[in-house]
């Protein structure tokens, strides 16, 4: 439960490390790899329901990294990161269990881990220079 002054990203961020936790306990790198990944896509979510200004969409869609880049250009490089492992990512989710190594895995959990603690950083700062009163969300 959040208390009335705790903004909602923080929930969705705990979610995220939720995520990870699972990721460090799991023995296989497939099961890592996939809640690495789930945890950046969650983190990915909290910057974009912080930074987006809803918009309509036009032509195909887009991607979670590609709107991500394109709405928060300081992220864009974890963007391209987390884009790059995409394939892997749908192949574990589909059931691939040695697509990933215990490296890829490891990596991916630490990077996943560190994406999350930079948002959170950037996104606690902001929120202290606002003020809680300032707004909710």
């Amino acid at each position: 439960m959040r208390s009335y002054d705790e903004p909602g990203w923080r929930a969705d961020l705990r979610r995220a490390r939720q995520a990870l936790l699972a990721g460090e306990l799991a023995t296989h790198p497939a099961d890592r790899f996939w809640s690495a990944y789930l945890a950046a896509l969650r983190v990915a979510a909290v910057v974009l329901g912080v930074a987006a200004r809803p918009t309509p969409v036009r032509g195909r869609p887009c991607d979670v990294w590609q709107v991500l880049a394109r709405v928060a250009p300081e992220y864009a490089e974890w963007a391209a990161f987390f884009a790059a492992g995409r394939g892997a990512w749908h192949a574990v989710a589909a059931g691939a269990r040695a697509v990933v190594s215990e490296r890829q895995a490891d990596d991916l959990l630490r990077d996943a881990t560190r994406f999350c603690d930079e948002v959170t950083a950037r996104l606690d700062a902001a929120w202290r220079r606002r003020g809680p009163r300032a707004g909710h969300g």
